[in-house]
């Protein structure tokens, strides 16, 4: 009998989900990816299999928790990848969390995404 870990897990959701939902020109897919440590927004044309726009954790100026913590970075983030999806022409998106719960980094991320004027 083999174990199914916590990430097996989290794979096995995102492949389910991904049967559902896809991004097209008119409305893109904002793919989240978390790890430990950072955060990461991807807005993907799944028709081309292009990343129209990303931000991430790792950019310099986003790079330290600071007060705000993990969840307030991943505010950031979210909030950047919407101003950047806007000067791209880009301004409803379908949000693809990764197979994690609509929780924590993954909320507050999906929330400064709308608070920088995305349509999700």
């Amino acid at each position: 009998m083999t174990r199914t870990t916590r990430r097996d897990a989290r794979i096995r959701r995102h492949q389910r989900l991904r049967r559902r939902i896809a991004g097209s020109p008119e409305r893109p897919r904002l793919a989240v990816f978390r790890s430990n440590s950072h955060i990461y927004a991807q807005v993907i044309d799944d028709t081309r299999g292009h990343t129209l726009v990303s931000a991430s954790t790792l950019e310099a100026d986003l790079s330290s928790p600071g007060e705000e913590g993990k969840t307030g970075q991943a505010s950031l983030v979210g909030r950047r990848v919407a101003e950047r999806a806007q000067q791209a022409g880009i301004e409803r998106v379908v949000l693809d969390r990764g197979g994690n719960a609509y929780h924590g980094r993954v909320r507050a991320l999906a929330d400064g995404a709308r608070e920088g004027g995305l349509d999700l």
